[in-house]
C-alpha cells in the first residue's frame, strides 16, 4: 500500500495543478531537479535518490542542480519553507513545475520519498524485498498532489539489534573489540548505508544503529556518521547510557592497562570518567537522543555483574536514579549550549522499579515503555505507572526478540501491532516509538505496517492495509495470498494464561536444545527410565533457573517467559501449530505457482520459507519431546527412532534455506549464531547417535 498515512490527497481542482499536468520524463529528456540554496546534505541525498530512481525506471537521469539557481522552464523544485508542522510536506504543481516543499528539512525529505513511492512506485524497502519498479519510457501525470501534516509519533525508528546475520553477511568494515561471541565484526558500511536509506524512504526519523556500539572504534564511529548524513536522530541501546556499554567500559580501561569490574557501585569514579569521555565524542554529532539509565553486562541488571550491590530493590532504585542524575550533570558540562533530547527505556528491571516508585527520572526525559511479549502486549508498568507531566512518553516494540523469538521468522500480525500502538497513543505515549527489527529482512511486512501506523494512526485499518500491501506486491491471486498470510499469523498458538504466542522460533529452539542436552546427560549418567522432565522445557526461555524470590529483572520478564503447560497440552499445541503452518504453506505455494519470477521469489522469502521453518521446527520439537519421554520410560529403541525422525524434520530447514540464501543473499546465514541452525542439527544427530550406542549396549 502506498503510504496512506501520508494523507495522500489527489487534488483534481484546476487551481491546484497545471492544465497540462506534469511530465518528469518524456521521450526526449528528463527535466532537471533543483535543490534550494542552503538545504542540508540529507535533502540533497534525497534528491539524488529521486534522480537515481528515475534513471532506473526510464534510463534517463535528471540533471541535479544543487547550487540553488532555478533553471528556466519545467523542473522539479525541492525546498524547505520553515515554520510548518513537524516533518510536514506538500507536493504540487505550480506554473508547470513540480514543487516538493517541507515544513522543515526532514519534512522536505519525506515529501521527496512520498512522491517516489506514490508516483514512481518504488518500494521503500526495495533493498530487502527485491521488488523493482516497473520500467517506463515516460513519467507523466495529469495531476500531482500530496500533503501531510505532522506524524502521529514524533520520533519513529528502528533498533538494529541481535544483528548476527547483518554482521557477517558481507565483508566486514572492521574489527569489533568486544567480548561477545556474536559480533566480532562491524557491519559492512554499504549495508549500513542501505539500512539508513531504507529507513528514511519508509518515513522513519530515528535509529539505534547497532547493539553495543563503541564510538571510540573508528569503523563503528563511521556508522554514526552515516546516520547523521541522512539527517536522522541517533540514539543508543538501553544498556548504553551516554553511549557506554559494559564492553565500551572494558575497552576504555584495558587501553589504560586496567581490568576493572563494570560497576557504578564499586567503581563510581571510573564509570563517570568513561561516561564523560564517550559523551564528549557523541556530542560532536547533531540530533542525538541520549540514553539515560544503568544496566550491567550483556543486557542484564547491573547487580548481576557486581555482588557488592545492595540486595534491596529500594537501594538498587536509588543507585540507578543517582546514576541518571550524574549523567545529566555530565551532559550539562559536555554540551551546555546544545538542544538536548534524553530518553530512558524501562525494560525488565527498570520497568518494575519505576512502577514501584523507586526511580527518580530526570525531568524532560522521554520515558519509554516496552512490550517484551514480544509484540503482543505492553508490560504491566505501561498501564499502571502514573504519567508525570514534566516528562514525555514513548514505547519500545519488538518485531523481533531473541530470547524466545521471533528471529528467523516473522510472527506479529499488523492488527496486533496496531492495537498496541493505538493504546500507546491513547495513553499519552505517542512521543516516541522504537522498533526492534533485528536483521530487517525477516520483518519487512511488520516494518512496512509500522511505517504507516506511526505516521498517521487515524484511518489506519489493519485488514485493508494487508490486502493493499499484498495487492501492490503480487500481480495475481492477491486474495489467496492475503489469506495465506492470515492463516500463517493465526497458526501461532496463544498461551491461555499470558495471552501471548509462546511457540515462536526462539522459544522452540531453546526448549528443544535444552531437552536434547538433558537427554544426553541422562544417557551418559545411565539414568534411563528416570522419569519425565519435559514439563518445563517450553518455559525455559533460555533463562537462568535460579531466580531470586523478588528479583525485579525476572519480574519484568515474567510476561515474556511462558508458564509451563502440562506435557500433553504442550504436545497438542505443537501439533496444532504445525498444522496451521502446513495449511498456510499449501495456500502460499498454490498461489505462488502462478506468479512472475520476481514476485514468486519474494513470496518464497517472506511467507513460504517462514512457513517451512516453523512447520519443520514444530515437527522436530514434537519428536524430540516424545523421544525424551521414551527415554524416561526406558524405551531406547523408540527414543532412537524418534530422534532420527527429529533429525529428518530439522534437516529440511537447511534445505529450505538454500533458496532463502541464494543470489544476492548468498552467505546471509553465515553469522547465524543466535538461533544456530547448524549447531541444533548437529546436537540432534549427536544425541541420536548417543542413544543408539546406549541401545546397542543393552
Amino acid at each position: 500500500m502506498m503510504r496512506s498515512v501520508f494523507v495522500l490527497t489527489l487534488v483534481l481542482a484546476a487551481k491546484m495543478v497545471s492544465a497540462e499536468g506534469f511530465a518528469l520524463v518524456t521521450a526526449d529528456c528528463a527535466v532537471p531537479i533543483t535543490v534550494a540554496a542552503g538545504e542540508p546534505e540529507f535533502v540533497r541525498l534525497a534528491a539524488e535518490d529521486l534522480a537515481s530512481d528515475v534513471q532506473k525506471i526510464t534510463g534517463k537521469r535528471p540533471k541535479l542542480v544543487t547550487d540553488g539557481q532555478m533553471p528556466a522552464g519545467v523542473c522539479v523544485v525541492i525546498r524547505t519553507k520553515a515554520g510548518g508542522p513537524w516533518e510536514s510536506y506538500r507536493v504540487s504543481t505550480e506554473d508547470g513545475r513540480l514543487v516538493i516543499e517541507g515544513g522543515d528539512a526532514r519534512g522536505t525529505v519525506f515529501g521527496v520519498y512520498a512522491f517516489i513511492e506514490r508516483y514512481l512506485k518504488v518500494d521503500p524497502l526495495y533493498y530487502w524485498s527485491g521488488r523493482e519498479p516497473e520500467k517506463r519510457a515516460e513519467l507523466r501525470w495529469d495531476s500531482v498532489a500530496l500533503s501531510s501534516g505532522a506524524p502521529s509519533f514524533k520520533f519513529r525508528g528502528w533498533f538494529i539489534n541481535d544483528e548476527d546475520f547483518l554482521t557477517e553477511w558481507k565483508e566486514s568494515a572492521g574489527k569489533r573489540y568486544i567480548d561477545y561471541p556474536f559480533y566480532s565484526q562491524v557491519v559492512n558500511h554499504d549495508v549500513i548505508r542501505a539500512i539508513i536509506e531504507s529507513l528514511v524512504r519508509s518515513g522513519f526519523n530515528l535509529i539505534i544503529p547497532a547493539s553495543f556500539i563503541d564510538i571510540m572504534n573508528p569503523p563503528e564511529s563511521a556508522i554514526i556518521q552515516e546516520c547523521v548524513r541522512r539527517g536522522v536522530f541517533v540514539s543508543q541501546h538501553h544498556v548504553e547510557p551516554l553511549g557506554v556499554s559494559a564492553f565500551s567500559y572494558f575497552n576504555y580501561w584495558k587501553a589504560r592497562g586496567k581490568d576493572l569490574k563494570y560497576s557504578c557501585f564499586s567503581h563510581p569514579a571510573e564509570v563517570r570518567e568513561v561516561w564523560r569521555a564517550y559523551a564528549q565524542k557523541w556530542a560532536a554529532y547533531p540530533n542525538v537522543i541520549w540514553q539515560l539509565g544503568l544496566r550491567g553486562v550483556a543486557d542484564r541488571p547491573m547487580w548481576h555483574a557486581d555482588s557488592n550491590v545492595p540486595q534491596s530493590n529500594e537501594e538498587r532504585g536509588r543507585i540507578i536514579s543517582e546514576a541518571m542524575a550524574e549523567q545529566v550533570r555530565i551532559l550539562d558540562e559536555v554540551c551546555p549550549n546544545q538542544p538536548r533530547l534524553m530518553s530512558t527505556t524501562l525494560w525488565a528491571e527498570g520497568a518494575v522499579l519505576n512502577q514501584r516508585g523507586l526511580l527518580k527520572i530526570p525531568e524532560g526525559t522521554i520515558i519509554v515503555f516496552a512490550d517484551n511479549s514480544p509484540g503482543w502486549k505492553w508490560q504491566r508498568d505501561f498501564y499502571e505507572t502514573p504519567r508525570n507531566p514534566k516528562n514525555t512518553y514513548g514505547v519500545y516494540y519488538h518485531h523481533a526478540l531473541i530470547g524466545g523469538g521471533p528471529h528467523l521468522a516473522q510472527a506479529v500480525p499488523p492488527n496486533k501491532t496496531f492495537e498496541l500502538l493505538r493504546a500507546a497513543q491513547e495513553r499519552g505515549a505517542g512521543e516516541y516509538a522504537i522498533f526492534n527489527v533485528s536483521n530487517i529482512r525477516e520483518f519487512v511486512l511488520g516494518i512496512a505496517a509500522t511505517a504507516e501506523m506511526t505516521w498517521r494512526m487515524e484511518g489506519y485499518a489493519p485488514d485493508a492495509w494487508l490486502d493493499g500491501w499484498v495487492g501492490e506486491r503480487f500481480s495475481k491471486r492477491q486474495a489467496e495470498i492475503a489469506n495465506a498470510y492470515r492463516i500463517y499469523f493465526n497458526a501461532y498458538q496463544i498461551h491461555d494464561l499470558q495471552n501471548v504466542p509462546f511457540l515462536l522460533d526462539g522459544n522452540m529452539f531453546l526448549a528443544g536444545n535444552k531437552a536434547l542436552l538433558t537427554m544426553a546427560e541422562k544417557i551418559r549418567g545411565k539414568r534411563i527410565g528416570a522419569g519425565a522432565s519435559t514439563e518445563k522445557m517450553l518455559a525455559s526461555g533460555g533463562g537462568d533457573d535460579k531466580k531470586a524470590e523478588d528479583d525485579a529483572f525476572w519480574d519484568g520478564l515474567s510476561d515474556a517467559i511462558p508458564k509451563p503447560l502440562p506435557r500433553r497440552e504442550s504436545f497438542k499445541r505443537i501439533v496444532a501449530e504445525k498444522a496451521g503452518f502446513e495449511l498456510a504453506l499449501l495456500h502460499a505455494r498454490t498461489a505462488g505457482g502462478a506468479l512472475p519470477e520476481g514476485e514468486a521469489a519474494f513470496l518464497y522469502d517472506n511467507l513460504i520459507y517462514p512457513c517451512g521453518i516453523m512447520q519443520q521446527t514444530c515437527a522436530w520439537l514434537e519428536r524430540v519431546f516424545i523421544a525424551h519421554e521414551a527415554l524416561d520410560l526406558g524405551d531406547l529403541p523408540t527414543c532412537v527412532r524418534l530422534l532420527k525422525e527429529a533429525d529428518e524434520a530439522f534437516s529440511e530447514i537447511p534445505h529450505l534455506a538454500k533458496g532463502y540464501c541464494a543470489g544476492k543473499w548468498a552467505d546471509w546465514y553465515r553469522g547465524c549464531k543466535k538461533l544456530n541452525i547448524t549447531a541444533t542439527l548437529k546436537r540432534t544427530r549427536d544425541v541420536a547417535k548417543l542413544a543408539e550406542r546406549a541401545a546397542a549396549q543393552k
